[in-house]
């Protein structure tokens, strides 16, 4: 069976493996349809992600299909499209225990900690694929990029009439603003780039952008934009400790 692998720093290898067997109990085989490639992949690929080992299959952000259940399977059925949900908690720790399952103390990411959905087909744990009758293989796939920024702004809970402040107009950012413009809030977004505050602008409507300078000119408009009240909610989607720092400052 054919898979892509990053089989050591910059370095992409087709490879062949062992076809995977019946799942068992509470698995589920699936083939990839759909990848998406994220910044943690690119990442993996330059040797810049602490938790990855080489060599490693990536592909986290997956449309696949189901091909077989394992004993106990009852939410899905051979022909199922599904979403990936790739974080494999361990369901028995302290922190999964009490449902914090993000901070579950042996959790292992497929694509990073365990070889992931870059090759004809894999197993995976069955609890972890949301099928879906309407979207296509190419829109599972952004499925986890998405709920990346539907669980940003649920946290940061932005109300009608709030300002917020969504920093960094990458897929995080773009996917938070997704769902932000549900709320009715008052949204500014801020980023060093000028052509992705022009995308924003054109394709969401979004009036209130800033291009980051680092000369204290983004305070002064920012003060403009909001009144002088500032922000009630910031939405950090640079991952940049820098950016995170000032994102106190503005709150």
């Amino acid at each position: 069976m054919r898979a892509i692998q990053i089989s050591d720093l910059k370095t992409l290898k087709s490879i062949e493996i062992d076809a995977p067997p019946a799942p068992n109990a509470g698995q589920a085989l699936v083939r990839t349809h759909r990848m998406g490639v994220c910044g943690t992949d690119i990442s993996c690929y330059l040797g810049k992600f602490p938790f990855f080992d080489f060599p490693r299959i990536p592909g986290h952000e997956l449309g696949v299909e189901v091909l077989s259940v394992g004993q106990g399977v009852t939410h899905l059925s051979p022909g199922d499209r599904c979403s990936v949900e790739p974080y494999m908690n361990c369901g028995t720790c302290y922190p999964c225990r009490r449902g914090a399952t993000n901070c579950c103390q042996n959790l292992k990411v497929i694509g990073v900690m365990m070889d992931g959905g870059l090759c004809e087909s894999f197993l995976v744990r069955a609890d972890k694929l949301h099928p879906s009758k309407k979207l296509s293989f190419d829109q599972l796939a952004l499925v986890e990029t998405l709920a990346i920024g539907c669980h940003a702004n649920d946290r940061a809970d932005p109300q009608p009439a709030d300002h917020l402040l969504i920093i960094g107009m990458g897929p995080i950012g773009l996917a938070t603003l997704e769902f932000a413009k549900l709320t009715g809030a008052k949204i500014t977004v801020m980023d060093m780039n000028s052509d992705r505050l022009s995308f924003v602008q054109e394709t969401y409507g979004i009036d209130n952008t800033i291009r980051f300078a680092g000369d204290g000119s983004e305070v002064k408009q920012m003060q403009e934009l909001t009144g002088g009240d500032m922000y009630q909610s910031i939405v950090d989607a640079t991952g940049n400790r820098h950016s995170m720092a000032g994102a106190l400052n503005y709150w």
